[in-house]
């Protein structure tokens, strides 16, 4: 990407509060995190910013940002910048991806779509969730739409059923996905206290399952426990009244995710396989076997874990403690990065996520080894504000901030940023 965009923002947005515009989402995280709580409901927005237990690794991944500081080198020529990286065998515009979140309907309607479109209209790969509330499909098409061949990939919860893992890849396949990312730390839920509070989980209600229902190995198993009349016994008779109410209320929204006719046996049945806490490394090669897209690994914290990665072939790893939504108290991403990186020793990329809220931070993680870095939270946001638009702006805003960011620290490309411009705090 040029080296003209951080003043190309900066001009456009002075330029519209000259004639009395100001922009469309809050430029700082703070504005924009409040501004969204505002926006969305109270279930919503607990489900998007909460965290695990006391919230302390969610914590963690702001103070590690803070225990670095940038320092500047002067008088280089930085008027020619360029932040383009090579990630996957492709040169791609930016560092940046947008990390898979569940559940954007909670955000906005259709907010899968929306999301997407504004990353494909800037080149920026989309990290299309296991939990998303619209189908890949509608999704890429979405994506081509903007520009064709638009980049995606598809992030996995590895299911207890193997035929659905191997479905699910097969549709991220032929949806023109570009990796398979298999998130590590999901294996159980994590313990989240806002949730909790509000006894919210949206997937129990039929929300965020939709590239389940969209598919036709979970339809059969829909159709299989519907059958039988086979109930989980986590659904008792008075949840099963409240879906139905549920139901009443909202049929629009969830038919669009229930799509096999079955709802509650469909909730049940995610319910039932969302999950396989058995998962193990000699697992790996079943999805190598079934796919020839590069396999990212997300959640690896652990050095030894990076080397384990590499034995087993994979294509990148990615550091990452989930937002802090799983474990309370689990060391910050950041912290762990540097090790992962000494343990890959190059050999494949290295990517990251968890605590990033800035184009700021994006140097910091990009100076520690990272050859890309994933926004999260930020964009829901965006999205809950603005929608397309809303994301489109943060995203602008949050290159733009990399670019300049960039320059200021005397560096006139992505590749010459290293340890070098950072000092502890």
């Amino acid at each position: 990407m040029s080296s003209s965009v951080g003043r190309e923002a900066q001009s456009a947005i002075y330029r519209d509060g000259v004639a009395g515009r100001r922009p469309r989402v809050p430029v700082g995280f703070a504005q924009l995190e409040r501004a969204a709580q505002r926006r969305m409901s109270r279930a919503a927005f607990a489900y998007v910013a909460g965290a695990a237990g006391l919230e302390r690794t969610a914590q963690a991944n702001r103070e590690a940002f803070g225990r670095h500081r940038i320092v500047p080198r002067v008088l280089r020529d930085v008027s020619a910048r360029d932040l383009s990286v090579d990630l996957l065998g492709v040169r791609r515009p930016t560092p940046l991806l947008l990390a898979p979140i569940g559940v954007l309907e909670l955000a906005r309607r259709g907010g899968d779509a929306a999301a997407a479109r504004a990353a494909a209209s800037l080149g920026i790969p989309v990290m299309l969730s296991t939990q998303a509330s619209q189908p890949m499909e509608e999704v890429a098409a979405a994506m081509d739409a903007v520009a064709l061949g638009a980049p995606r990939w598809f992030q996995l919860y590895w299911s207890s059923s193997r035929d659905l893992v191997a479905s699910l890849v097969d549709r991220a396949e032929r949806s023109g996905c570009e990796a398979i990312v298999v998130t590590l730390d999901t294996h159980l839920l994590g313990w989240r206290p806002r949730d909790l509070d509000l006894g919210y989980l949206p997937f129990s209600r039929g929300l965020g399952i939709a590239q389940y229902t969209s598919d036709p190995v979970f339809r059969e198993l829909v159709r299989e426990r519907a059958a039988h009349g086979r109930s989980a016994t986590r659904i008792t008779p008075a949840a099963v009244a409240a879906f139905a109410g549920i139901l009443r209320r909202h049929p629009g929204r969830l038919r669009d995710n229930l799509r096999s006719g079955e709802p509650l046996a469909a909730v049940e049945t995610f319910l039932d396989v969302f999950a396989d806490p058995s998962l193990t490394w000699d697992d790996l090669a079943f999805l190598r076997e079934r796919t020839r897209l590069p396999i990212v690994l997300k959640g690896v914290l652990h050095p030894d874990d990076a080397r384990r990665a590499l034995d087993a072939g994979v294509d990148a790893v990615q550091v990452s403690n989930h937002g802090g939504r799983q474990i309370d108290g689990e060391v910050a991403s950041l912290d762990a990065l540097p090790g992962v990186v000494d343990a890959v020793d190059g050999r494949v990329p290295v990517l990251f996520d968890s605590g990033v809220r800035s184009g700021a931070d994006a140097v910091i993680a990009l100076a520690l080894g990272a050859r890309a870095v994933a926004i999260g939270r930020p964009y829901a946001y965006a999205l809950a504000l603005g929608g397309e638009e809303g994301v489109r702006e943060l995203l602008r805003n949050t290159v733009a901030e990399l670019d300049i960011t960039l320059g200021l620290a005397g560096a006139r490309t992505v590749a010459e940023l290293d340890a070098s411009i950072l000092a502890p705090a």
